[in-house]
């Protein structure tokens, strides 16, 4: 193929504000459709190559699979190399075990799947994992396992044919993915099928350009660029992508590629010496990043300011220099001995790849290691602060009579919410050890009927859900006469975005504060008409910090413990708040931040325990401990009504 200096240009444009987005500047909010524009990129790329070498007879699977290992592999492991040593000082037992699966899973091109999986409600931070960023090589590899022997097959059927067969899978391939991004939004993210679009894009693209040829035009081409940098700047992680919105970065890049060439402004621009040079050590940058990103993260108790990461966006650049210099053009030119051919080439990397399987297995297998890599100090235990706190058991996240999810046959408590009504399950059994107590919660579910958060991280199917699972509550409360007192408990984030009602109708205001309050009444006073009386615990103050595992560097890394405190000023849930104001003339509120919070700090340890367990959810010792300060359940008793 011709060289196109401007699609190394465009190549720059897409992996900087990849970096600025991960490292957390917020006007680079869209800055992952980065990745969108090099799909494109890659499927036109690809496509171009294929259909050149199968037309002139030189079409190889192995030579095009040497020229992947060559251009993805050396560089890849050289990263992950560099990786370990700093997982091996820094990470936490659990942090350590999921890395080293990542290790294989991204060896295996199989790290999408890995991520997938790990998407939940009480996963570990994103951009604590080293290895996220690989997911989109592994949507690349599946699609050059598929692509070339699908192009061989299609295009002895005719040039029609397959192009009408590359535009068939895509349209159907984005129909999944638009629909994948309203009801399976993480798969849709994640895994090829929702992706595979925008590659072949790309390959439309390659397949325009080579049968009718070059054509430039100057105003398409600065169309194309616009719609890139509006996706970047007006797009952010709360909107539903891929799928339709994912149309403006990935149609804008098949302008550029279309229609940018070196006789238009556009072309002109990015075929610039820096942005060439930035574009060339791309697939570099965009390997070093989320390791320095990540490791950079896990090692400070706060998040990095601003100055730090753009330290580690020149370092990211700098690395990828030495690696695009000492690594991927030695491998590509076939400079060094160790893979000099072809056979060396994969039994080099065959090699790599085992002896890091083999590595990751035992550090997977060994639970992360926390006696050979903790010295004197107990990991294990010090992790074992931050897991879920899911109340009486595991098993109460959902609707369930199961006997692990009560305290006694005949319960004269009722403990319903989300997450944040399970971690009381410890405070109220502390202060009233025989207390009879039953527990109904379901994650990111608040306890107000008939209404349900939905969005990118609660689709329309979960919202339903919620408004099921508390109609089952009131049902189970309306035929149980046992119970006297009812605790509700949630973060109640729900003041902002969209909410679902019981009629099937999307509230987009925005604004719920008072509608909440008005709902939250109704539903205390359907309690009251069963015979009950009600009362509500209100969140714990946060500040988007993850505290819980900031207390554990506190006593891994010998720190100060008000290292991790939260002064007032800085609490992120204000509206929250704001709504526990509210409602307190319906519903008795029950303050948590009034015991945690004093003269403008919010501790983070009380009385030498640590409270959090994360952003915001109570450790079982720290619930414990407050609901023995508070007399938690005779407090209930003394204020619901």
């Amino acid at each position: 193929m011709k060289y196109r200096p401007e699609v190394d240009g465009l190549r720059a444009v897409a992996v900087l504000p990849v970096l600025l987005f991960h490292a957390g500047f917020s006007t680079f909010s869209g800055g992952f459709v980065g990745v969108d524009v090099f799909f494109v990129i890659s499927g036109y790329l690809i496509t171009g190559i294929l259909l050149e070498e199968i037309e002139s007879g030189t079409y190889s699977l192995a030579k095009f699979y040497e020229r992947r290992a060559r251009r993805i592999l050396p560089a890849l492991f050289v990263v992950m190399l560099a990786t370990i040593p700093f997982a091996w000082m820094w990470m936490l037992p659990g942090q350590y075990k999921d890395f080293s699966q990542s290790l294989a899973a991204v060896v295996l091109f199989a790290s999408n799947f890995l991520f997938w999986r790990e998407e939940g409600y009480f996963a570990a931070a994103a951009e604590l994992k080293p290895m996220l960023h690989t997911w989109s090589l592994a949507v690349e590899e599946q699609f050059y396992l598929v692509f070339p022997l699908l192009l061989v097959w299609l295009l002895a059927r005719g040039r029609r044919t397959a192009l009408w067969a590359i535009s068939g899978i895509a349209v159907i391939s984005f129909a999944l993915s638009e629909w994948g991004s309203r009801h399976w939004p993480s798969a849709n993210f994640y895994l090829a099928p929702g992706r595979f679009w925008e590659l072949m894009v790309g390959s439309l693209c390659a397949y325009a350009i080579r049968y009718r040829g070059e054509r430039q035009n100057g105003l398409l081409a600065a169309g194309g660029v616009v719609m890139v940098l509006l996706s970047i700047g007006l797009y952010s992680n709360q909107i539903p992508f891929p799928g339709a919105y994912a149309l403006l970065p990935v149609l804008g890049t098949a302008l550029i590629l279309l229609y940018a060439g070196d006789g238009t402004a556009v072309g002109k621009v990015l075929s610039s010496r820096a942005l060439v040079g930035v574009g060339l050590v791309s697939y570099s940058a965009y390997l070093w990043h989320q390791p320095l990103f990540a490791l950079a993260r896990i090692r400070s108790t706060h998040e990095p300011p601003a100055a730090v990461m753009l330290m580690l966006i020149g370092a990211s650049l700098v690395l990828a220099y030495a690696t695009w210099r000492l690594v991927e053009q030695p491998v590509r030119r076939r400079k060094l001995a160790l893979f000099a051919s072809r056979p060396r080439l994969f039994a080099a990397c065959g090699a790599g790849a085992a002896a890091l399987v083999l590595f990751a297995a035992v550090g997977h297998l060994g639970d992360g290691l926390p006696k050979l890599r903790g010295g004197d100090t107990d990991l294990a235990l010090l992790e074992r602060r931050l897991q879920p706190n899911h109340g009486l058991s595991a098993k109460c996240d959902g609707f369930t009579l199961a006997p692990a999810c009560r305290t006694s046959a005949e319960p004269e408590f009722l403990l319903w919410g989300d997450s944040f009504a399970m971690h009381l399950a410890p405070a109220l059994v502390a202060s009233q050890p025989d207390l009879r107590m039953q527990q109904h919660t379901r994650s990111r579910c608040n306890p107000v009927l008939g209404v349900a958060r939905v969005g990118t991280a609660q689709p329309l199917a979960q919202a339903r859900d919620c408004i099921q699972f508390n109609d089952s509550v009131m049902e189970w409360l309306v035929q149980t006469p046992s119970v006297k007192y009812v605790v509700l408990s949630s973060p109640m984030t729900i003041v902002d975005g969209d909410l679902l009602l019981r009629d099937g109708d999307v509230r987009s205001t925005g604004d719920n504060l008072e509608f909440l309050r008005g709902q939250i009444a109704q539903t205390a006073a359907k309690i009251r008409e069963s015979g009950r009386k009600v009362v509500f615990v209100s969140p714990t103050p946060r500040n988007d910090r993850d505290i819980g595992l900031c207390s554990v560097k506190v006593e891994w890394f010998a720190l100060s413990p008000d290292t991790c405190d939260m002064a007032v000023s800085t609490l992120t849930n204000r509206r929250p708040f704001e709504l526990m104001r509210r409602i307190a003339a319906d519903v008795p509120v029950i303050r948590l931040d009034e015991a945690i919070c004093r003269e403008g700090v919010c501790s983070a340890y009380f009385e030498g325990v640590a409270l959090f367990r994360d952003d915001g959810h109570l450790t079982r010792e720290g619930s414990a401990l407050l609901g023995r300060q508070l007399g938690l359940a005779a407090r209930v008793r003394e204020w619901a009504k």
